[in-house]
């Protein structure tokens, strides 16, 4: 019997995790090189800054809810709350973790300094890393590489003329953690992305003035949807890809003005919703009403003391400028020519294969930014990337990859504003579908529309939630049927008080067995 092929995995985030998970299902043997000493990646709050490794705000609540971003076979418990707080969804990481068995594939502490191909790759395929383990220099050989090392590590610092004479305190959203320090300041906050939102909503509450500079405005979206539901449960349902962009915009749009309009907080951007990242921020328009919050143009000069912006208006006495200006993209330890980053364009077919490698036995995973949850992505690209380390899978020529990426980046370029924030947007249905056509796990609506018909109307017109994925082929589990009929349960159990008036059924999550077991 041949030895399991060794597979490095980079990353320990969400992304990691699934990787592993995938590896262990298909037999290959995982080896996860994590710099931390922890699993959880940017949700696992620390007080430490550390340059290069991001971490999430101590009150930070995720943006996507617990159905839509669960991985595909461990359903979120029904009493967890659909947007789970840090701390929560780092438990469920760990609860996935000892589900599955995934801790002892992962080696803590450990520092990836080169990745490269092997003396023999050309016949092997194969990767050598060099890596610090304990103070360590280290060199190891591996069948395969999976990168997952998330796309929030490298600060994007814009330069303004005067900063350097600036005498308060400047930092990226990269080292804030809480509002303390902040309290009676007067800050300007750079940016309007979702970070930049709620460092803004969090520092009006203590602060003495908070001022949000923006260079376009933002479409924001509240978490919680029409009569109550989750927005992403209501927004992101096949039927609805049946519609025009154009009309599904007009109705966003129209949903997203219901709430307050746009144009009067002096947040309506030039484009269409659908055509940039959206803010998801519950409390930003009562920050905005009531006066805690100042939207204000771009940033045109920085004084001693003050902000000018491009309107000409300035503000005065300011002791601290958040930068929330994102993150660029970088791979520093792949060696060259793996393949180039240029102006955070990752020339990458599905966002994962380097079409100019002879062999495809290096996967980058979860470097996308969808418009809704990531960890179903970066599940369903590990399902793939292991289906094809094993040769169960093959891709496409390199002609026919480098014609989807160019594909891809035209029709983005048509679509989105040209900014380094829109470089890896995708749609989550479609963008689920395409790699669940690779794979073969795509739901055959054609046929559950005969064979199933109650399964067929909810994956449909229900939310396209991620067990729709293990219905059939590589990796289909059991009970994806029952977990997509019982959702609605797990999504209105935490807020309700009386469990028989409005349960009917429910899953039990250590009755469901992994998939490939009895």
């Amino acid at each position: 019997m041949s030895a399991r092929k060794r597979v490095a995995v980079i990353g320990a985030g969400a992304s990691g995790l699934a990787a592993i998970k995938c590896c262990l299902d298909e037999g290959l043997q995982p080896v996860c090189l994590e710099r931390t000493n922890d699993i959880g990646g940017l949700w696992n709050f620390t007080e430490t800054v550390v340059d290069g490794q991001s971490c999430v705000m101590k009150t930070t609540v995720i943006n996507t809810s617990k159905e839509m971003m669960c991985y595909s076979d461990f359903p979120a418990d029904k009493e967890c709350p659909n947007y789970m707080h840090n701390t929560r969804l780092m438990q469920y990481f760990r609860e996935y973790a000892k589900h599955f068995n995934i801790l002892p594939s992962i080696r803590f502490g450990v520092k990836v300094r080169k990745v490269k191909k092997s003396s023999d790759y050309d016949e092997s395929g194969k990767w050598v890393i060099d890596l610090e383990e304990n103070g360590e220099q280290k060199t190891e050989l591996f069948d395969a590489v999976l990168v997952c090392t998330g796309h929030h590590a490298d600060k994007n610092e814009p330069s303004f003329p005067g900063e350097d004479k600036f005498k308060g305190i400047r930092l990226h959203t990269h080292g804030y953690r809480s509002y303390k320090g902040f309290e009676d300041k007067r800050v300007v906050v750079i940016g309007i992305g979702n970070s930049g939102g709620d460092i803004a909503v969090e520092l009006s509450k203590i602060a003495k003035q908070v001022y949000l500079s923006t260079r376009r405005g933002s479409w924001v979206v509240n978490r919680v949807g029409t009569a109550g539901v989750p927005f992403d449960v209501e927004g992101l349902r096949r039927y609805l890809e049946w519609l025009p962009l154009k009309l599904r915009n007009r109705i966003y749009e129209n949903e997203a003005n219901k709430k307050f309009n746009h144009a009067d907080y002096g947040l309506k951007p030039d484009n269409h919703l659908m055509s940039a990242h959206i803010m998801v921020n519950d409390e930003l328009p009562n920050r905005i009403i009531s006066g805690t919050v100042v939207v204000k143009h771009n940033v045109e000069k920085i004084t001693e003391t003050s902000v000018i912006f491009t309107d000409g208006s300035r503000v005065d006495d300011i002791d601290i400028i958040v930068y929330a200006t994102g993150y660029k993209f970088g791979f520093p330890f792949l060696e060259d020519p793996v393949f180039q980053v240029n102006e955070n364009k990752l020339p990458l077919f599905k966002y994962m294969y380097p079409p100019d490698l002879k062999h495809h036995t290096l996967a980058v995973i979860g470097y996308v930014q969808p418009i809704g949850a990531i960890n179903p992505i970066a599940e369903l690209q590990c399902r793939l990337a292991t289906h094809i380390f094993k040769g169960n899978k093959l891709l496409p020529s390199r002609e026919k990859m480098w014609e989807d990426i160019r594909k891809k980046e035209a029709a983005m370029a048509a679509r989105f504003y040209a900014s380094p924030r829109h470089t890896i947007q995708v749609d989550f249905i479609p963008f689920m579908d395409e790699l669940a056509d690779l794979l073969g796990c795509k739901p055959n609506l054609k046929q559950l529309w005969v064979t199933d018909p109650r399964l067929a109307f909810n994956v449909f017109f229900g939310p396209c939630t991620t067990y729709q994925y293990r219905l059939r082929g590589p990796g289909a589990w059991p009970h994806a049927r029952d977990a997509i009929l019982t959702q609605w349960d797990r999504i209105y159990h935490p807020l309700r008080e009386t469990r028989k008036q409005y349960i009917s059924r429910e899953i039990v999550r250590d009755d469901i067995p992994c998939v490939g077991q009895a």
